[in-house]
Protein backbone atom coordinates (compact mmCIF):
# COMPACT_ATOMS: atom_id res chain seq x y z
CA UNK A 1 0.00 0.00 0.00
CA UNK A 2 1.09 3.55 -0.65
CA UNK A 3 1.31 5.55 2.50
CA UNK A 4 3.24 8.79 3.96
CA UNK A 5 6.16 8.46 6.29
CA UNK A 6 8.09 10.24 8.58
CA UNK A 7 11.77 9.40 9.74
CA UNK A 8 12.61 12.23 11.15
CA UNK A 9 10.71 15.57 12.53
CA UNK A 10 10.78 18.77 11.07
CA UNK A 11 9.50 20.43 8.10
CA UNK A 12 6.51 19.48 5.96
CA UNK A 13 9.12 18.00 3.52
CA UNK A 14 9.87 15.01 6.20
CA UNK A 15 6.67 13.15 4.44
CA UNK A 16 7.50 10.90 1.77
CA UNK A 17 5.16 8.38 0.39
CA UNK A 18 6.01 5.04 0.43
CA UNK A 19 5.15 1.93 -0.47
CA UNK A 20 4.67 -0.63 2.54
CA UNK A 21 3.13 -4.16 2.86
CA UNK A 22 -0.66 -3.97 3.34
CA UNK A 23 -1.49 -4.42 7.02
CA UNK A 24 -3.93 -7.35 8.38
CA UNK A 25 -6.63 -7.25 10.85
CA UNK A 26 -6.16 -9.58 14.62
CA UNK A 27 -8.92 -11.41 15.31
CA UNK A 28 -10.75 -8.06 17.19
CA UNK A 29 -9.58 -6.05 14.85
CA UNK A 30 -10.97 -3.85 11.14
CA UNK A 31 -9.10 -3.68 7.74
CA UNK A 32 -10.31 -0.44 5.73
CA UNK A 33 -9.51 0.81 2.57
CA UNK A 34 -9.59 4.92 3.48
CA UNK A 35 -10.69 6.78 0.72
CA UNK A 36 -10.08 10.05 2.48
CA UNK A 37 -7.78 11.65 5.09
CA UNK A 38 -8.54 14.44 7.74
CA UNK A 39 -5.39 16.90 8.37
CA UNK A 40 -5.54 18.31 11.67
CA UNK A 41 -2.86 21.18 13.25
CA UNK A 42 -1.92 18.64 16.25
CA UNK A 43 -0.28 16.60 13.23
CA UNK A 44 1.81 19.77 12.19
CA UNK A 45 3.15 19.77 15.54
CA UNK A 46 3.82 16.46 15.98
CA UNK A 47 5.31 16.22 12.71
CA UNK A 48 7.84 19.40 13.69
CA UNK A 49 8.77 17.61 16.67
CA UNK A 50 7.52 20.54 18.91
CA UNK A 51 4.78 18.64 20.95
CA UNK A 52 4.76 16.96 23.83
CA UNK A 53 3.68 13.64 23.07
CA UNK A 54 6.12 11.56 19.98
CA UNK A 55 5.35 8.69 18.27
CA UNK A 56 8.37 6.32 17.97
CA UNK A 57 10.33 7.18 14.31
CA UNK A 58 9.70 6.50 11.60
CA UNK A 59 5.46 6.97 11.85
CA UNK A 60 2.62 7.21 9.96
CA UNK A 61 0.70 10.53 10.54
CA UNK A 62 -2.77 10.78 10.90
CA UNK A 63 -5.65 9.41 13.01
CA UNK A 64 -9.26 10.80 11.09
CA UNK A 65 -10.10 8.85 7.54
CA UNK A 66 -13.06 7.37 6.15
CA UNK A 67 -13.54 4.37 3.47
CA UNK A 68 -14.48 1.01 3.33
CA UNK A 69 -14.34 -2.06 5.47
CA UNK A 70 -12.37 -4.49 3.54
CA UNK A 71 -11.83 -7.28 5.84
CA UNK A 72 -12.92 -7.82 9.75
CA UNK A 73 -10.98 -10.59 12.21
CA UNK A 74 -12.61 -13.87 13.12
CA UNK A 75 -14.19 -12.18 16.44
CA UNK A 76 -15.84 -8.73 15.15
CA UNK A 77 -19.30 -8.92 14.62
CA UNK A 78 -19.62 -5.20 14.98
CA UNK A 79 -18.86 -4.45 11.47
CA UNK A 80 -18.93 -6.64 7.78
CA UNK A 81 -16.96 -6.13 4.45
CA UNK A 82 -18.39 -3.06 2.67
CA UNK A 83 -19.60 -0.76 5.17
CA UNK A 84 -19.17 2.80 4.79
CA UNK A 85 -17.21 4.11 8.33
CA UNK A 86 -15.15 6.61 9.19
CA UNK A 87 -12.48 6.22 11.89
CA UNK A 88 -10.72 8.34 14.68
CA UNK A 89 -7.79 6.41 15.28
CA UNK A 90 -6.10 3.33 14.04
CA UNK A 91 -4.18 0.36 16.26
CA UNK A 92 -0.43 1.00 16.92
CA UNK A 93 1.12 4.26 18.33
CA UNK A 94 3.27 4.90 15.03
CA UNK A 95 1.04 3.76 12.25
CA UNK A 96 -1.75 6.03 11.40
CA UNK A 97 -3.81 6.98 8.80
CA UNK A 98 -2.17 9.05 6.07
CA UNK A 99 -2.04 5.58 3.98
CA UNK A 100 -4.05 3.69 1.67
CA UNK A 101 -4.75 1.30 4.71
CA UNK A 102 -5.24 1.11 8.32
CA UNK A 103 -5.69 -1.19 10.80
CA UNK A 104 -8.38 -0.13 13.67
CA UNK A 105 -9.74 -1.76 16.79
CA UNK A 106 -13.98 -1.81 16.54
CA UNK A 107 -14.19 1.22 18.86
CA UNK A 108 -12.35 3.25 16.56
CA UNK A 109 -14.84 2.12 13.52
CA UNK A 110 -18.34 4.30 12.91
CA UNK A 111 -20.78 4.19 10.56
CA UNK A 112 -20.58 6.30 7.93
CA UNK A 113 -24.29 7.19 6.17
CA UNK A 114 -24.59 7.33 2.88
CA UNK A 115 -25.89 10.90 2.89
CA UNK A 116 -22.08 11.97 3.90
CA UNK A 117 -19.03 11.93 1.82
CA UNK A 118 -15.91 10.41 2.60
CA UNK A 119 -14.18 13.52 2.92
CA UNK A 120 -16.99 14.29 5.01
CA UNK A 121 -15.99 11.54 7.17
CA UNK A 122 -12.46 12.29 7.28
CA UNK A 123 -13.49 15.70 8.47
CA UNK A 124 -14.90 14.41 11.82
CA UNK A 125 -13.03 12.55 14.28
CA UNK A 126 -10.47 15.11 15.88
CA UNK A 127 -12.74 18.38 14.68
CA UNK A 128 -16.12 17.00 16.01
CA UNK A 129 -14.84 15.16 19.11
CA UNK A 130 -13.26 18.31 20.44
CA UNK A 131 -16.03 20.29 20.03
CA UNK A 132 -18.58 17.83 21.68
CA UNK A 133 -15.97 17.02 24.42
CA UNK A 134 -15.58 20.74 25.28
CA UNK A 135 -19.25 21.87 24.63
CA UNK A 136 -20.73 19.10 27.01
CA UNK A 137 -18.30 16.91 29.04
CA UNK A 138 -15.94 19.89 29.87
CA UNK A 139 -18.13 22.94 30.11
CA UNK A 140 -21.48 21.12 30.87
CA UNK A 141 -23.29 23.42 28.31
CA UNK A 142 -26.82 23.02 28.27
CA UNK A 143 -30.02 24.26 25.89
CA UNK A 144 -30.90 27.74 25.84
CA UNK A 145 -27.64 29.06 27.12
CA UNK A 146 -25.56 31.61 25.02
CA UNK A 147 -21.96 29.99 23.66
CA UNK A 148 -19.47 32.09 22.03
CA UNK A 149 -16.95 29.90 19.78
CA UNK A 150 -13.86 32.35 19.58
CA UNK A 151 -12.21 30.79 16.32
CA UNK A 152 -15.45 29.51 14.63
CA UNK A 153 -14.02 29.34 11.02
CA UNK A 154 -11.77 26.65 11.37
CA UNK A 155 -12.80 22.97 11.89
CA UNK A 156 -13.39 22.59 15.21
CA UNK A 157 -15.24 26.15 15.32
CA UNK A 158 -17.32 25.41 12.57
CA UNK A 159 -17.78 22.01 14.81
CA UNK A 160 -18.66 23.57 17.28
CA UNK A 161 -21.19 26.22 15.81
CA UNK A 162 -23.09 22.71 14.06
CA UNK A 163 -22.94 20.78 17.44
CA UNK A 164 -24.37 23.87 19.87
CA UNK A 165 -26.99 24.75 17.16
CA UNK A 166 -28.31 20.76 17.12
CA UNK A 167 -28.51 21.13 20.93
CA UNK A 168 -30.57 24.05 21.16
CA UNK A 169 -27.51 26.71 22.25
CA UNK A 170 -27.53 30.10 20.82
CA UNK A 171 -24.17 30.66 19.23
CA UNK A 172 -21.70 34.09 18.57
CA UNK A 173 -18.69 33.75 16.56
CA UNK A 174 -15.76 35.16 15.83
CA UNK A 175 -14.26 35.17 12.77
CA UNK A 176 -11.15 37.41 10.89
CA UNK A 177 -12.35 37.22 6.89
CA UNK A 178 -15.40 37.68 5.72
CA UNK A 179 -15.98 34.39 3.69
CA UNK A 180 -15.15 32.69 6.88
CA UNK A 181 -17.93 34.74 9.28
CA UNK A 182 -20.55 34.41 6.13
CA UNK A 183 -20.36 30.62 6.38
CA UNK A 184 -20.44 30.46 10.06
CA UNK A 185 -23.88 32.35 9.69
CA UNK A 186 -24.72 30.07 7.15
CA UNK A 187 -24.23 27.14 10.04
CA UNK A 188 -26.70 28.88 12.36
CA UNK A 189 -24.90 31.07 13.97
CA UNK A 190 -27.07 34.31 15.27
CA UNK A 191 -24.37 36.94 15.34
CA UNK A 192 -20.63 36.74 14.07
CA UNK A 193 -18.03 39.30 14.76
CA UNK A 194 -14.78 40.72 13.24
CA UNK A 195 -12.06 39.98 16.33
CA UNK A 196 -9.32 42.38 13.80
CA UNK A 197 -11.89 45.19 14.28
CA UNK A 198 -11.57 48.04 17.58
CA UNK A 199 -14.93 47.27 19.62
CA UNK A 200 -15.75 44.06 18.77
CA UNK A 201 -15.75 42.62 22.31
CA UNK A 202 -18.17 45.46 23.49
CA UNK A 203 -20.49 44.38 20.41
CA UNK A 204 -20.25 40.55 21.52
CA UNK A 205 -21.45 42.12 24.95
CA UNK A 206 -24.34 43.93 23.25
CA UNK A 207 -25.60 41.01 21.39
CA UNK A 208 -26.00 39.59 25.21
CA UNK A 209 -28.30 42.31 26.06
CA UNK A 210 -25.29 43.40 28.32
CA UNK A 211 -25.67 39.65 30.40
CA UNK A 212 -22.73 37.92 29.12
CA UNK A 213 -21.78 34.55 27.48
CA UNK A 214 -22.73 31.15 29.70
CA UNK A 215 -19.57 29.64 27.49
CA UNK A 216 -16.52 30.55 25.64
CA UNK A 217 -14.64 27.66 23.48
CA UNK A 218 -11.53 28.85 23.14
CA UNK A 219 -8.69 28.49 20.44
CA UNK A 220 -6.15 31.10 21.03
CA UNK A 221 -6.15 31.59 24.78
CA UNK A 222 -2.57 33.46 24.46
CA UNK A 223 -4.29 36.19 22.75
CA UNK A 224 -8.18 36.04 24.10
CA UNK A 225 -7.98 34.71 27.61
CA UNK A 226 -8.15 37.81 29.83
CA UNK A 227 -10.59 39.40 27.25
CA UNK A 228 -13.18 36.51 27.43
CA UNK A 229 -13.29 36.58 30.98
CA UNK A 230 -14.72 39.95 30.40
CA UNK A 231 -17.27 38.64 28.61
CA UNK A 232 -18.69 35.55 31.12
CA UNK A 233 -22.22 36.06 32.65
CA UNK A 234 -22.79 34.97 36.21
CA UNK A 235 -21.19 31.46 36.32
CA UNK A 236 -19.85 31.29 32.79
CA UNK A 237 -17.18 28.99 31.54
CA UNK A 238 -14.18 29.39 29.45
CA UNK A 239 -12.66 25.81 27.94
CA UNK A 240 -9.38 26.37 26.44
CA UNK A 241 -8.89 24.21 23.02
CA UNK A 242 -6.05 26.51 21.57
CA UNK A 243 -3.29 28.20 23.56
CA UNK A 244 0.44 28.72 21.96
CA UNK A 245 1.78 30.75 25.00
CA UNK A 246 2.03 32.04 28.69
CA UNK A 247 -1.10 34.97 29.48
CA UNK A 248 -1.52 37.16 31.61
CA UNK A 249 -5.43 37.11 33.88
CA UNK A 250 -7.10 39.60 35.70
CA UNK A 251 -8.00 36.74 38.43
CA UNK A 252 -10.64 39.28 40.01
CA UNK A 253 -12.87 38.64 36.79
CA UNK A 254 -13.21 35.28 37.31
CA UNK A 255 -13.65 35.76 41.05
CA UNK A 256 -16.29 38.25 40.47
CA UNK A 257 -18.64 35.84 38.35
CA UNK A 258 -17.91 32.80 40.16
CA UNK A 259 -16.42 31.88 36.45
CA UNK A 260 -14.06 28.50 35.49
CA UNK A 261 -11.83 28.30 33.07
CA UNK A 262 -11.34 24.71 32.17
CA UNK A 263 -8.72 23.30 30.14
CA UNK A 264 -9.06 19.70 27.81
CA UNK A 265 -7.22 17.95 25.27
CA UNK A 266 -8.74 15.02 23.30
CA UNK A 267 -5.93 12.78 24.44
CA UNK A 268 -7.35 12.84 27.73
CA UNK A 269 -10.50 11.21 26.79
CA UNK A 270 -11.52 8.47 28.38
CA UNK A 271 -13.09 4.66 26.32
CA UNK A 272 -16.30 5.72 27.77
CA UNK A 273 -16.38 9.73 26.56
CA UNK A 274 -15.44 8.42 23.05
CA UNK A 275 -17.94 5.99 23.05
CA UNK A 276 -20.70 8.99 23.79
CA UNK A 277 -19.09 11.07 21.60
CA UNK A 278 -19.39 9.20 18.51
CA UNK A 279 -22.45 8.01 19.11
CA UNK A 280 -24.34 11.79 19.42
CA UNK A 281 -21.42 12.08 16.08
CA UNK A 282 -23.09 9.23 14.19
CA UNK A 283 -26.84 10.05 15.05
CA UNK A 284 -25.94 13.97 13.69
CA UNK A 285 -24.58 12.95 10.61
CA UNK A 286 -27.67 10.22 10.48
CA UNK A 287 -30.11 13.02 10.71
CA UNK A 288 -28.32 15.82 8.54
CA UNK A 289 -28.03 17.95 11.64
CA UNK A 290 -23.94 17.59 11.28
CA UNK A 291 -22.47 18.31 8.18
CA UNK A 292 -18.50 18.58 8.01
CA UNK A 293 -17.49 21.42 5.13
CA UNK A 294 -14.97 20.48 3.47
CA UNK A 295 -12.81 23.81 2.41
CA UNK A 296 -10.11 21.53 -0.34
CA UNK A 297 -9.26 18.16 -1.47
CA UNK A 298 -5.53 17.11 -1.87
CA UNK A 299 -3.60 13.78 -3.13
CA UNK A 300 -1.90 11.64 -0.51
CA UNK A 301 1.33 12.49 -1.70
CA UNK A 302 0.55 16.25 -1.36
CA UNK A 303 0.63 15.85 2.10
CA UNK A 304 3.56 18.19 2.72
CA UNK A 305 1.14 21.27 0.95
CA UNK A 306 -1.65 20.08 3.11
CA UNK A 307 0.83 20.57 6.22
CA UNK A 308 1.23 23.87 5.24
CA UNK A 309 -1.89 24.96 4.07
CA UNK A 310 -3.15 24.29 7.54
CA UNK A 311 0.17 26.49 9.16
CA UNK A 312 -0.98 29.23 7.18
CA UNK A 313 -4.49 29.01 8.78
CA UNK A 314 -6.96 30.79 7.04
CA UNK A 315 -9.26 28.12 5.68
CA UNK A 316 -12.85 27.77 6.55
CA UNK A 317 -13.96 24.41 7.22
CA UNK A 318 -11.05 20.99 6.69
CA UNK A 319 -8.75 19.95 4.74
CA UNK A 320 -8.55 16.51 3.71
CA UNK A 321 -6.24 14.12 1.60
CA UNK A 322 -7.70 12.28 -0.89
CA UNK A 323 -6.88 8.18 -0.89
Amino acid sequence: MQAILVRAFGAPDVMTIETLPDPKPGPREVLVRLRAVGVNPVETYIRSGTYARKPALPYIPGSDAAGDVEAVGAEVTTAKPGDRVYINGTIGGNVGAYAERAVCGTAQVHALPDTATYAQGAALGVPYATAYRALFHRAGARSGETVLVHGATGGVGLAAVQIARAHGLRVLGTGGTETGRQAVLGQGAAAVFDHTTAGYLDAILQATGGRGVDVVLEMAAHINLDKDLGLLAPRGRIVVIGNRGRVEIDARQAMARDAAILGMTLFNATDADLASIHAALVAGLATGSLAPIVSRELRLADAPAAHEAVARGGAVGKIVLTV
